[in-house]
């Protein structure tokens, strides 16, 4: 009689698609910052010149950012995972309430509040960006107080932007499990039971 096999330690928390749409992502939106830094910085615009060739990658980049997401859509995964994003469970406020008063058992599904918080603040935030720099892009399609208008928006949400992706690329190099499950596709099994106990029920 052949023994009761054990438990695997690892669980399938993406998938290549979904990994894919991560990467693809991330590689975009890392041009689009490393190229905004260059047209704004003097010292970098020095460093690198060939400032047109900055301005076309800038502009390419930005353009092609949601390309990613759409092409995502074909995955039934990548859909789930958004239905999850874009729905706030009651253990969502108990985890933002755990957040708050520096608790340290916070309930979470896949995508913890703090995650959906984000990925509903970058959506919004891309789609402004997209906007706001097709309108400097392009400048015949609007007048020049929205162009000029446009130009603040996409300056200053840009500036938040590089701040808040700086404290999100922190926050993943403090968790290297949670960035071996978008490199790999698998997490522990023990670190999904403490971070996204209820997803893992």
């Amino acid at each position: 009689m052949n023994p009761r096999p054990e438990p695997t330690a690892r669980v399938r928390r993406f998938t290549p698609a979904e990994r894919r749409v991560h990467r693809a992502t991330a590689a975009l939106m890392g041009v689009c910052v490393a190229t905004a830094a260059c047209l704004y910085l003097p010292q970098l615009a020095e460093l690198v010149g060939r400032r047109a060739l900055v301005v076309t990658l800038h502009e390419w980049s930005g353009l092609l950012l949601p390309l990613p997401f759409l092409l995502g859509l074909a995955s039934r995964a990548f859909r789930a995972d958004l239905r999850r994003l874009n729905r706030f469970t009651p253990h969502d406020t108990t985890w933002l309430r755990a957040v708050l008063r520096r608790r340290p058992h916070r309930p979470a599904g896949k995508f913890n509040a703090g995650q959906k918080l984000w990925a509903a603040w970058l959506a919004g935030a891309v789609l402004v960006m997209l906007g706001t720099g097709l309108l400097m892009w392009f400048t015949h399609l609007a007048p020049l107080a929205w162009r000029t208008g446009s130009t603040f928006v996409h300056d200053w949400l840009a500036l938040a932007l590089g701040i808040v992706l700086a404290g999100h690329i922190g926050m993943a190099a403090a968790d290297p499990e949670a960035r071996r499950g978008l490199r790999t596709g698998f997490v522990g099994r023990d670190w999904a039971a403490r971070e996204h106990g209820e997803w893992l029920d």
